[in-house]
């Protein structure tokens, strides 16, 4: 029997990724950011604008941004300036700022009343959640950028992760200082993460003259 005259042959089952946008989400441009940050604002959504403000930087997994605890960035009746916690992947520490606005919004979050007696930062609606989910974390995302007009299968939650260190590599061409901020133990990774390619690092040796 020839190809041509072969049945066709139809699978059982839909793939994995059919309909889905496969490949590096894309991080937010700084007008994405301050977009999301207005509407969050405006609906008085205190934790969910503490929860993007810290997801921007801290530039933390999922797994472990949903996992923060109080005590991790609040000490002394004040929102720490540096904070440093283990990466749950790695096991190996990661140091991150946190900014002014960050602090403020996280200060109005800690006081809420919803955060009475809670030990994690990001605490679960159900007894037996201490804390949300890296599915609710992606939920929140979806909405987010939606909210602005933004196609949401074009972003995750390591989109978050990936937005401030894009900011700072496009505007300095450090590698190394990305390296240290994702808590990568390899360049190759911080390469790979970030799309890194010939054409970027030509566009940064032309820019140094000797």
């Amino acid at each position: 029997m020839s190809a041509s005259n072969l049945p066709m042959v139809i699978p059982s089952k839909k793939a994995w990724n059919h309909g889905r946008i496969i490949g590096q989400k894309r991080p937010l441009l700084p007008k994405h950011v301050w977009a999301i940050r207005v509407r969050l604002e405006l609906a008085g959504a205190t934790r969910d604008l503490a929860l993007f403000n810290m997801a921007i930087d801290s530039k933390l997994r999922g797994c472990d941004l949903v996992q923060l605890k109080v005590a991790d960035i609040y000490a002394a009746g004040t929102v720490k300036e540096r904070a440093s916690i283990l990466q749950s992947k790695t096991g190996t520490p990661v140091r991150f700022e946190i900014t002014d606005g960050t602090r403020k919004s996280l200060t109005d979050w800690i006081a809420h009343p919803l955060m009475s007696g809670h030990e994690f930062l990001w605490p679960g609606r159900f007894h037996d959640r201490p804390h949300v989910s890296t599915r609710q974390y992606a939920r929140m995302l979806k909405d987010w950028v939606r909210s602005i007009g933004l196609e949401p299968s074009a972003y995750g939650t390591h989109s978050m992760r990936r937005t401030k260190v894009a900011q700072i590599y496009r505007k300095t061409g450090n590698l190394r200082a990305v390296q240290l901020l994702l808590g990568h133990t390899k360049m190759d990774s911080t390469v790979r993460y970030l799309g890194v390619d010939l054409e970027d690092a030509l566009s940064i040796s032309e820019s140094v003259e000797i």
